[in-house]
């Protein structure tokens, strides 16, 4: 299996920005789809962003897409977070995820997740 520690979370105001990092165990990192899921308080877990480890595409959430970009260093065993212009309404829990299918993004579903980063971005 493979374990994900994110990190990088923290307190931003409104405008500002951070870099979450996901690190994995082992060397099978890079044979598994990556994503960043959330949960703000009261709702549900939600979609963030996702990369194919084979084509490269990634999927962004619509709240998300042009401020936030997705990427990995497999030579690092690690995937990044980086959030530009943080709203308010980016706190969240923000957790880490890797599936064998990418389809599982869609579904809200993972193979693996996070124990999550704390986001809290303030006006």
């Amino acid at each position: 299996q493979v374990q994900l520690v994110e990190s990088g979370g923290g307190l931003v105001q409104a405008g500002g920005s951070l870099r979450l990092s996901c690190a994995a165990s082992g060397r099978t990192f890079s044979g598994y789809h990556m994503g960043w899921f959330r949960q703000a308080p009261g709702k549900e877990r939600e979609f963030v962003v996702a990369i194919n480890r084979l084509t490269g595409r990634t999927s962004y959430a619509d709240s998300v897409k042009g401020r936030f970009t997705i990427s990995r260093d497999d030579a690092k065993n690690t995937v990044y977070l980086r959030m530009n212009s943080l709203k308010p309404e980016d706190t969240a829990v923000y957790y880490c995820a890797a599936t064998n299918s990418y389809s599982d993004y869609a579904k809200g579903r993972s193979d693996y997740w996070g124990q999550g980063t704390q986001v809290t971005v303030s006006l």
